[in-house]
């Protein structure tokens, strides 16, 4: 398949870090990413989730491998600032909003180094505050903010030079089940409506359910690439890589032994309970 039909790929991308006890944070990772897909990242702490985000984001280099955005090799790129700020959205689980700047204020930021007006940055701004759902709010400071309110606006200021690609890094951590979950429905829109990639670090099986694919990363490997199926179909693919799940498909003795206490435990409780 021809590479322009890809917006992200990379090819064998490794991340070594140490000088003495080296750590292979991305282990000969190569992925494709078609335009305008939603998925997520999946994987246990130190898996290499984040650090692959980072290298997708130029924030990173990787120690060898290649990722190309758009069809551009990002080694042979010389101004990485002025490529991020204008291709990639860059959203936090802990928000990164500047605390003394009021919610349309905060979305001006990426602004300010391009060629922008003040009032074409003020109506650009107004405009991404509509879109989250924050008509009412955009003259709040962070402070005066639920963490929901927050996290749209680190989405608006995400949008605010029009980049082709949205990266995510545990957008919902922070958040409660609801607002959580607004968060997400609100990045499925903005996947539908401005046809934006869009990636997705979490841990949260949920938030990985309202994707379109799942990549499941292990020591720094993709061990998994799936297409999102019906939600039963995801509960026993988390569950197969689970590592109780893996002890089954391995015959371990001492798993199945640990499910029946576990099911002789709940019976007398329900038992109790009666």
């Amino acid at each position: 398949m021809n590479d322009e039909t890809y917006m992200i790929e990379t090819r064998d991308l490794t991340k070594i870090y140490g000088n003495g006890a080296e750590v292979r944070a991305l282990d000969g990772v190569s992925i494709c990413i078609r335009r305008g897909e939603f998925l997520t990242v999946m994987g246990p702490s130190g898996s290499g989730k984040s650090t692959l985000l980072n290298m997708l984001g130029a924030l990173d280099r990787p120690t060898s491998g290649q990722v190309f955005i758009n069809g551009q090799d990002m080694a042979r790129v010389k101004d990485l600032d002025t490529f991020r700020a204008e291709s990639v959205g860059f959203v936090f689980q802990i928000y990164n909003l500047i605390p003394t700047l009021n919610a349309k204020e905060n979305v001006e930021v990426p602004m300010m180094g391009q060629v922008r007006s003040r009032r074409q940055r003020m109506r650009r701004a107004k405009e991404l505050l509509g879109l989250v759902g924050l008509e009412a709010r955009m003259d709040h400071l962070p402070g005066q903010l639920s963490g929901g309110q927050r996290q749209r606006v680190a989405i608006a200021r995400a949008l605010a030079n029009q980049p082709a690609i949205i990266l995510a890094d545990e957008p919902t951590g922070n958040l409660d089940s609801e607002s959580g979950e607004g968060v997400i429905r609100l990045l499925r829109e903005l996947n539908r409506e401005l046809e934006a990639t869009i990636i997705i670090v979490t841990h949260d099986p949920a938030v990985a359910r309202q994707t379109q694919r799942v990549l499941v990363m292990h020591d720094g490997k993709i061990s998994d690439d799936h297409t999102v199926g019906h939600p039963f179909e995801e509960d026993l693919k988390e569950f197969r890589n689970s590592g109780l799940g893996a002890a089954l498909r391995q015959g371990d003795a001492a798993a199945l032994q640990w499910i029946k206490e576990r099911e002789l435990k709940s019976l007398r409780h329900v038992v109790s309970e009666i």
